[in-house]
This record gives structure tokens, C-alpha cells and sequence, in this order.
């Protein structure tokens, strides 16, 4: 007899999941459907047996009066999956006190942020891509979801998760997240935000815009305060303000009314202004949250571009004293207006983390996705320093290429030459700025590197040894990603 039939046979009394290469926290019963993951060969499959077990699309085995289904990780499955068990289904999570967005890039990264996250009452946000990371991973949005989805279901994570379809630019866009199910959109308006005012003269901003009445009458001559901090305008100002905005909050106004409105969707609705060139002062967070909600607008985050530099994959860069001044300002902002602030690109930014959760009362969104990246390739400089090796060396040749996607100040004079590391010093090169942004950016042309006959240069290779060190992987995120967690829980009195 199998050991499969032997488990199910022994169903819902079984104590010993493992030994029938079941993961334990897999099992799960619909009134007389059972449903469980094993592990076989270097996959993973889904077993369905009982009643309703035919919803699984898969093989059909039977043995004796037992049968059940062998279901692989697909779509139609993950749909199944979500429909039966509701704890495998993404849920809005922008409306709890605190949220922690994950970019994972490969699919594999949930089982290491599950470990965190069964320790904080932070909700994650397992599912997070943006459409130029699908692009430069040749994956989909359905292949995030149930990436994620699969991952709950694995290893039993039941506190409910989110997934955002992140920097979306365009309607059709947030339609084919929505209709997907994700819970949570993040509208990118820098296409809409013009960064060319800032240079402007005073005569030119005059020329280029004239203030109505009902404008002039909500903002000049008035004093805005704010948890005893005052907020105020003058012309040039505001007219700044309308220029550089304007159109952004016609955007998302637009996109609010035709997808978020009159409870059209169950989903969180977040506002990015941070792709810009020059930082948002609290003056023009006002503006544009004044703007927002006078137009109905129901945010439940904002992210605005901080001063300083939130460079990805490395800490803070700035004057943190004048970041903790802004900070303050802007958070108070978010509380007035009902949202909270949301933190982009705040991989690795642990110098500011204390006063994010101090100035937020712990009430944030962070954002991070590249670090999960990083994490996995130090997995393999660790585990395999002869295919890091190769790879980095690709990741110079491809950089000037990759730096057009991001913006880094990385000197890859910097950086030591691999060839005169040791294998253990390798890892080391991850507490270095510059090589953590070479191999940051460059995930793209690592991940689609082709061989002359068209097959995968390291994307095969590096994904049979990530499944082969899962738990390498997974105890990294577990302590990296918790360290984020831990410095932000620092800020504030639970």
C-alpha cells in the first residue's frame, strides 16, 4: 500500500505527517473532503481525497475503496484552493494597524516570511509585484497569487495575508489585478506628477498657471494645524503645488471613482506619489490628501517621496534629524486624513525604522521587495560560491544595461574582485553597498541569461539549489526580514 493510502487511510487520526512526506500543517478538511500537500521527487503536489475531491484537476488513483486525487500547483488548483479553504485567499490589510509589504520575485520566498510574521501582529502582504518586476522575472500576476496561496496553505498560515498588484500606472491594469483578486492596488501617479516646476521662476509658474477663486479661497490666508503644527500657503506656492499635482489627483480620482467607489471592490486603495525627482514636503502632502479627500476620495495609504535617499537595498541615505522632522509632519498628516503613512522602497532602511514606528504610533505600511532577492542570492554565495562567482561576474557586464531600470549611486570600483575572495568571504560581499545594488538591479538579466541553444544560463541551476537549500533560504529571510520587524516594533508601546 502506498504512502499516501496509508495516510489517508489513517485520516483525520494521522500524528506522524512527515513520515509519509506530508507537510504536517498541509492537512485540511472540507466536511468530508480532505486536502493536504506532499513533497515528491523536487515537487510539490496537492492530494485531494473524499468528497468534492474532483474539483482538483490532476491524477486519479485508486486503491481499493480508497481514492484521491494527485493535483499539481496550477491555476485552476490555486483557484480551487481559495474557493474551499478562505484562509488561502488574500484579504484587504491596509485597514489593520500595521502592514508589511514583501516583494517576493521568485515564488519561494513565503515559507521564510511565514516564520516572521507567525511572530508579529503585522499583516503581510505575501503577494507584492509590480508590472516592470513581471516583466524582468517573466512571470504573471496569477503565478504570484498562487505562489503565495500555495505557501499559506503548506505550512498552515491562517491570519490572513494580502496581495497588491504594486505600482500599477494604468486602468486596464487595475482591472486585471482586481478581477484577479488582489486586495490591495498601489496607483504609481508619477507619470501624472511633473517634476520639471521645481526649476521654474516665479514669473514662468505664474505664466504656466492661474488659481480660481474656490481655489485661492481654501488655501491663502489660512493656517492649517495639524496636532499643533502649522501648515500654510502662499501663492507662488499653491500654484506650485497645482502644477506639479494637478493632474496626479485628477488620475486617481478617476481611477477611485471607476474601480474603488460605492464599495465596487473589497479591496485597499493606496496612492504613490514617490517616483519623483524631488522630495514631497508636508506642504504638498497636505495639498494632495486635501485634494483627494475633497473629492471623495477614500485612501487607505499614502506613500510620499521622502527627503533623503530610499535607494533599494540599502539603509538610509540623508540627514536623518531633518528625515525625523518631515517624518513627524507627514505621519500627523496621514492620521488627520485617516490613511496611513506607507513606506517605499524601505528594504534595508533599519537607521530609520525605530522613528517610523515611533512617529506613526505604529500604525504603517512598509513596503520591500529587492532585499527577498538578495537574500537568495547570498543563500547561493553561501551554498555554491562557484556559480555566485559566475554570476556576478555577469551581473558587471550587465550593469550599465540593468541601471537604466533604477536609480543607484553604486561605484563598482568598489566592489572586490571575486576572483581574490574566498569562498567564505563571498557572503561578505552582501554588507557592501555597492555589490548589494549590483546584484539588486540585475535580477532581470540573471533571471532570462540564455545559453546558445536557448536554454537557461543560471535560472535552472539556481532554482534547483534554492529547492534543494529551502531551509537556507528560508531561516535568512527569517532572520533578515525580522530584523526589519524588530527595529519598527522598537518605536512604539505595543
Amino acid at each position: 500500500m502506498s504512502n499516501i493510502i496509508r495516510f489517508i487511510k489513517e485520516l483525520p487520526l494521522v500524528t506522524n505527517a512527515k513520515e509519509y512526506g506530508v507537510y504536517p500543517l498541509s492537512v485540511n478538511h472540507f466536511g468530508h473532503l480532505h486536502v493536504f500537500m506532499i513533497h515528491e521527487g523536487d515537487q510539490d503536489f496537492l492530494i485531494a481525497t473524499g468528497i468534492g475531491s474532483s474539483q482538483f484537476e490532476g491524477e486519479l488513483f485508486h486503491e481499493g475503496e480508497f481514492s484521491y486525487v494527485k493535483a499539481p500547483l496550477s491555476n485552476h488548483n490555486a483557484n480551487t484552493l481559495r474557493d474551499l479553504f478562505p484562509f488561502t485567499k488574500p484579504i484587504p490589510v491596509l485597514n489593520k494597524l500595521r502592514s508589511f509589504g514583501l516583494g517576493d520575485r521568485l515564488g519561494i520566498a513565503t515559507e521564510g516570511h511565514i516564520r516572521v510574521f507567525k511572530e508579529y501582529d503585522a499583516y503581510p502582504i505575501f503577494a507584492q509585484q509590480s508590472i516592470r518586476e513581471l516583466a524582468l522575472t517573466n512571470r504573471t500576476y496569477k503565478d504570484v497569487l498562487d505562489a503565495a496561496s500555495f505557501s499559506v496553505f503548506r505550512d498552515g498560515y491562517k491570519d490572513g495575508f494580502g496581495a497588491d498588484g504594486d505600482h500599477l500606472k494604468k486602468a486596464t491594469e487595475v482591472e486585471m489585478a482586481l478581477n484577479l483578486g488582489f486586495s490591495m492596488i498601489t496607483l504609481d501617479c508619477s507619470e501624472f506628477i511633473r517634476n520639471d516646476v521645481t526649476d521654474m521662476t516665479k514669473d514662468q509658474v505664474n505664466h504656466a498657471c492661474t488659481l480660481d477663486e474656490e481655489t485661492k479661497k481654501r488655501y491663502l490666508n489660512h493656517d492649517f494645524e495639524i496636532e499643533g503644527m502649522k501648515i500654510s500657503f502662499d501663492e507662488e506656492e499653491l500654484k506650485r503645488n497645482v502644477l506639479v499635482y494637478g493632474k496626479a489627483i485628477d488620475f486617481a480620482v478617476q481611477i477611485y471613482q471607476d474601480y474603488f467607489a460605492n464599495d465596487k471592490t473589497d479591496a485597499n486603495f493606496e496612492i504613490s506619489i514617490d517616483e519623483t525627482a524631488t522630495p514631497t514636503t508636508p506642504t504638498q502632502h497636505y495639498f494632495v490628501a486635501n485634494e483627494l479627500t475633497r473629492r471623495g476620495v477614500k485612501l487607505d495609504t499614502m506613500a510620499p517621496r521622502f527627503c533623503g535617499e530610499f535607494q533599494k537595498g540599502v539603509d538610509y541615505i540623508g540627514d536623518i534629524k531633518q528625515f525625523e522632522v518631515e517624518l513627524k509632519i507627514h505621519a500627523a498628516i496621514a492620521r488627520h486624513y485617516g490613511y496611513k503613512l506607507s513606506i517605499h522602497s524601505g528594504s534595508d532602511k533599519f537607521s530609520i525604522f525605530q522613528l517610523v514606528g515611533k512617529y506613526t504610533r505604529g500604525h504603517f505600511h512598509v513596503k520591500t521587495a529587492g532585499t527577498n532577492w538578495l537574500e537568495a542570492m547570498r543563500a547561493v554565495a553561501a551554498t555554491d560560491p562557484k556559480l555566485y562567482r559566475e554570476i556576478h561576474k555577469y551581473a558587471l557586464s550587465m550593469f550599465e544595461e540593468a541601471k537604466k531600470f533604477y536609480h543607484v549611486t553604486t561605484d563598482l570600483t568598489k566592489i572586490a574582485n571575486v576572483d581574490t575572495l574566498t569562498d567564505e568571504e563571498l557572503v561578505d560581499l552582501f554588507k557592501q553597498n555597492d555589490a548589494r545594488q549590483l546584484i539588486h538591479i540585475t535580477y532581470g538579466f540573471i533571471l532570462n541569461a540564455k545559453n546558445q541553444d536557448d536554454s537557461f544560463r543560471f535560472k535552472t541551476k539556481l532554482y534547483d539549489l534554492w529547492r534543494e537549500k529551502r531551509e537556507v533560504y528560508a531561516d535568512m529571510l527569517y532572520q533578515h526580514i525580522g530584523r526589519h520587524l524588530e527595529l519598527l516594533y522598537s518605536g512604539f508601546e505595543k
